[in-house]
């Protein structure tokens, strides 16, 4: 007699899916808006980023337990630890770095990069990406790069290192979680918060930041934006998706975030908004389209027999 394995876990419901890709596409799209008006709020840029994820790692832990989620284990709190450094403090935080004097269009442009990283590492691991899973990688990125065609790319050498690393920390610590004991995927975002919150926070201190001024209305508003809605809200989405689907697919977020940005930006910042960033975006979307299909496609695990 044969039957499914209790092991095997149960199929992931594409609508669910499609909802947390959701979440994460627009929300994160309008991070770079948020951060833009934080920074210009008065908050300094770790221990802006080192407040957000403290407060919305704290408030979704303390929820959590209150609901009798397990607490996590040692082996979990390090390897959460690990990736709120990779994802958190060197991904988000040195992108927070960056934006103080690294145009929009190029810091779009660096982010756009990590699902090539992802399908880099993702090789390097043995996984291997299909031919239409990679020609959705290079529709997505020849898109951003359009999208970005004739911006400043004008930046301060801590700006373009910055840049450059990181991409490869976010898309190095999603394909390195695979595989890894790490808490339920909630839990797991909220640790990595913490710990991400915290190190981020001594890293600030450390550089010395201060805040030379009281932050704006406008800015703290947006810090607090950043930690509902991007942090709690989006974050935890991301970290579903890790659990969930290939890491290729969970990193697609990178090519429609800069679609989202452009459009928030003519809206509440009065930034031009032209044909030719539309056509930029039907090429983004072409190779979101791709990497979905290209999941679609993948052949399943067989089932276990007993």
């Amino acid at each position: 007699m044969s039957a499914s394995s209790p092991l095997v876990p149960p199929p992931v419901s594409t609508i669910a899916v499609a909802l947390a890709l959701a979440v994460v596409y627009v929300i994160w799209g309008s991070t770079y808006l948020g951060i833009r008006f934080a920074l210009e709020g008065g908050w300094p840029p770790l221990l802006m980023a080192g407040t957000r994820f403290l407060a919305a790692g704290a408030i979704l832990f303390t929820l959590l337990r209150l609901r009798g989620v397990a607490m996590p284990t040692p082996v979990q709190w390090r390897n959460s630890a690990f990736m709120g450094m990779l994802l958190l403090g060197m991904g988000n935080g040195l992108v927070c770095i960056a934006e103080q004097s690294v145009s929009s269009g190029l810091a779009a442009v660096a982010v756009a990069s990590v699902p090539l990283w992802i399908g880099l590492f993702a090789t390097l691991r043995g996984q291997r990406s299909n031919r239409l899973e990679w020609l959705g990688l290079g529709i997505g990125f020849i898109g951003v790069l359009w999208l970005n065609a004739g911006s400043s790319l004008a930046a301060s050498p801590t700006g373009l290192v910055a840049l450059l690393v990181a991409p490869i920390a976010w898309a190095f610590g999603s394909v390195w979680s695979k595989g890894r004991d790490l808490p339920s995927p909630f839990m797991g975002a909220a640790a990595q918060m913490l710990c991400g919150g915290v190190l981020m926070l001594a890293a600030g201190f450390a550089l010395g930041e201060r805040f030379d001024v009281v932050p704006s209305a406008k800015g703290s508003f947006a810090v607090a934006y950043l930690a509902g809605f991007g942090s709690i809200v989006a974050f935890s989405a991301y970290v579903w998706l890790l659990h969930n689907v290939r890491a290729t697919l969970a990193g697609s977020y990178a090519y429609v975030n800069p679609v989202i940005a452009v459009v928030l930006g003519a809206w509440l910042a009065a930034e031009r908004f032209s044909a030719h960033d539309i056509g930029a975006m039907v090429v983004i979307l072409c190779g979101v389209v791709a990497i979905t299909l290209s999941k679609a496609r993948a052949p399943r695990p067989a089932k276990a027999s007993t």
